[in-house]
């Protein structure tokens, strides 16, 4: 079995939207998969999100278990992006054996219970285990770039280290 050509891994909260083609053409994926259980069983959410997506590419809807299953699946050709909604989504696929050398943590929204760590980042207590498992069982490198490019204020925040720093509180 070869392991899959997954070209980035991406969290973030608002899945498929205008920002998420730069990163598909800037990849050069052709395949997208949107591993998240609750969007694998909306077809509202799924037409919206095709919907941004040009015929070119691929889009595939799977539970977090169908991506497990199936991502060892995919052909060589297939250009691989993944995108996550929440922190405990891309840890049940490191846990699932999802190859996962970097992961992006492009957006988590801010609410109430939640602490700013960048304009576009804001994490929980649940947020922040499972990016602490992520980074030190499976050696997880994080990076904050909102678009490809990477040039937006706290693309170049450090969450790898704030991830290290953080004692559970």
């Amino acid at each position: 079995m070869t392991n899959p050509n997954i070209a980035a891994i991406r969290l973030d909260e608002r899945l498929i939207h205008g920002q998420g083609r730069l990163w598909i053409s800037n990849l050069g994926a052709n395949l997208v998969i949107v591993a998240n259980d609750e969007v694998a069983k909306s077809s509202i959410q799924q037409t919206l999100m095709k919907s941004l997506m040009p015929s070119s590419i691929g889009v595939r809807f799977f539970t977090i278990d169908e991506t497990i299953n199936k991502i060892f699946k995919a052909a060589p050709r297939q250009i691989i992006f993944i995108l996550v909604k929440t922190a405990e989504d891309a840890l049940k696929l490191a846990e699932g054996g999802v190859p996962m050398k970097k992961l992006n943590v492009g957006n988590i929204h801010f609410k109430e219970g939640k602490t700013k760590v960048t304009n576009y980042i804001s994490v929980d207590k649940n947020d922040m285990k499972a990016l602490k498992k992520l980074r030190d069982k499976y050696h997880v490198d994080f990076n904050t770039r909102v678009t490809p490019i990477g040039n937006e204020v706290g693309s170049d925040f450090n969450l790898n280290k704030y991830v290290d720093d953080w004692k559970g509180e």
